[in-house]
């Protein structure tokens, strides 16, 4: 398959065009030619240069990441820059990115598949950012006790062994979860006006706790990458619909 056809495909699919006056980050085919066969993708949260050099082991024509190398420009390419973007010009690697728009997708998105992990109903979309989300909310189909909520999380997503951090200001049981993976704490007073019980995001920010436990809402911060899986994981199981081979890189950081 072409790699423009491919790409068509991605931005249409992920609207990639909806986003681009609200994310930093450069979506879309990052690096890469106008034009080249593509027969293999691999897939990865991160675009950094040990996901490259698996990608190029694998004998990938094509990267899919969340987090590309891109984020509003490159002043001079050099440096960490240049050790990164070289071994792709050289293996003819593209690169292809999906941020926020793959956070906010509704079905395919990383907030859609945790709460898939936690079986939420009744979604919706959640966490404004402009005339876009990035989130998702719903409600528990039986409802948590804290500590339940808090295992499920670090038993489903990929922690790297690393505990799921609760500030736990609120209630006794959870029924109403609103979500926003990666550093998504900036959403809490949203969630409290939402009628949320919980927060689930991956890193926090001090004032958080504070936060929290005056607005009384529990607080779950299950690692940036931990929460961030999910949407190139879809990603991979729609490309391979389309016919072609793929591979995903497991990278944790563990953050």
């Amino acid at each position: 398959m072409n790699l423009s056809t491919v790409v068509d495909r991605l931005d249409e699919e992920l609207r990639i065009a909806d986003y681009a006056d609200l994310d930093a980050s450069a979506n879309g085919l990052q690096v890469g030619p106008d034009e080249a066969e593509i027969e293999r993708v691999a897939f990865a949260v991160d675009g950094v240069r040990e996901t490259f050099d698996r990608a190029i082991e694998a004998d990938a024509d094509l990267l899919v990441v969340h987090h590309g190398l891109s984020w509003g420009g490159f002043d001079r390419v050099t440096g960490r820059t240049y050790d990164r973007i070289t071994p792709l010009i050289e293996n003819d690697l593209a690169l292809y990115v999906a941020h926020l728009p793959l956070d906010g997708h509704q079905e395919l998105g990383n907030a859609a598949g945790v709460a898939d992990v936690l079986e939420l109903e009744d979604r919706a979309p959640f966490g404004e950012l402009g005339p876009e989300y990035i989130g998702q909310r719903g409600t528990a189909a039986d409802s948590y006790a804290p500590d339940e909520l808090r295992e499920r999380l670090e038993s489903e997503l990929e922690t790297d062994g690393q505990p799921v951090q609760h500030l736990a200001f609120g209630p006794d049981e959870i029924e109403d979860v609103a979500i926003v993976t990666g550093s998504g704490v900036d959403w809490l007073d949203e969630a409290v006006e939402s009628g949320a019980d919980a927060l689930v995001t991956g890193e926090g920010k001090g004032k958080a706790y504070h936060e929290a436990k005056e607005a009384g809402i529990h607080v779950f911060l299950a690692g940036h990458y931990a929460t961030e899986t999910f949407g190139v994981r879809s990603l991979q199981e729609l490309v391979e619909d389309w016919g072609l081979e793929t591979t995903y890189l497991e990278v944790p950081t563990g953050l």
